[in-house]
């Protein structure tokens, strides 16, 4: 593909501050690509390359995020193996739909999509378990194995989001706090936006100039965010999920 156009230095930091945020944003709660995913395009990104430069960002985001929650102690494998690898097939079936279908039609999907998401994350994820134990049964470990393969293709077609989706996942099936769960969400991401990026790559579909300009802050963002929620505990995140999500309606609705 052509790279985008001749951008004004002001233009690359925009991008690079928006990673920041958007790293951040996206290791703590979800959503993050709302914001990187608008900017890519308006600069003269088609969607779908839009779709796969924002890939970059996500990666290396990732990468700093499972280095900091490993330096702070948190980690869950090889739980987070299993549903990596099921994730991972998955996203390479979403990112071939992805770069196959039309930008009109992305767009319009990808509203629709984050209403419901919306919906289940203001439902369900904010109500815990009383009990407050995590439920990690031999069937429940099976249970979000087989719905992370859903997560997969959701995440390698569109990742606006797909944290909200992980969250969900793990607070409903397996009652894991918020902090754990940040920790799988960021592990299971690198992995199967390793195999998403491949596929938007071999496309043509990535601008890696921009990319590498995006993943840059993104990586600050993921590395900050990531000590931060284990700083923090489950009180401040949910305070921030229920934010964001309220940021993310009101932009869908209005905006």
């Amino acid at each position: 593909m052509e790279a985008a156009t001749d951008l004004a230095y002001y233009e690359y930091l925009l991008i690079f501050g928006s990673g920041v945020i958007a790293g951040f944003i996206n290791v703590v709660a979800g959503g993050g690509s709302l914001l990187t995913l608008p900017i890519l395009i308006f600069l003269g990104l088609p969607p779908a390359t839009a779709n796969g430069t924002n890939r970059v960002g996500i990666f290396l985001q990732n990468v700093f995020a499972v280095g900091g929650f490993k330096s702070k102690g948190v980690s869950a494998f090889p739980f987070s193996i299993w549903l990596s690898i099921s994730a991972l097939v998955g996203a390479i079936i979403g990112a071939k739909i992805a770069v196959d279908i039309s930008g009109e039609l992305f767009n319009r999907i990808l509203a629709i999509v984050m209403v419901m998401v919306i919906g289940i994350t203001v439902a369900n994820p904010l109500k815990k378990n009383n009990s407050g134990h995590e439920l990690m049964s031999r069937g429940r470990q099976a249970l979000s194995v087989f719905a992370f393969f859903f997560v997969g293709i959701y995440g390698g077609f569109i990742q606006a989001g797909v944290g909200f989706i992980i969250i969900a996942s793990l607070t409903l099936i397996n009652n894991i706090s918020l902090v754990k769960t940040n920790s799988i969400k960021v592990f299971v991401a690198l992995i199967y936006t390793i195999f998403a990026l491949g596929v938007f790559a071999w496309e043509g579909q990535v601008d890696w100039v921009l990319g590498i300009t995006l993943a840059a802050g993104t990586s600050i963002g993921g590395w900050s965010a990531s000590r931060w929620s284990v700083d923090k505990g489950d009180r401040w995140i949910r305070y921030f999920l229920i934010v964001t999500v309220l940021i993310m309606a009101v932009k869908l609705w209005f905006f």
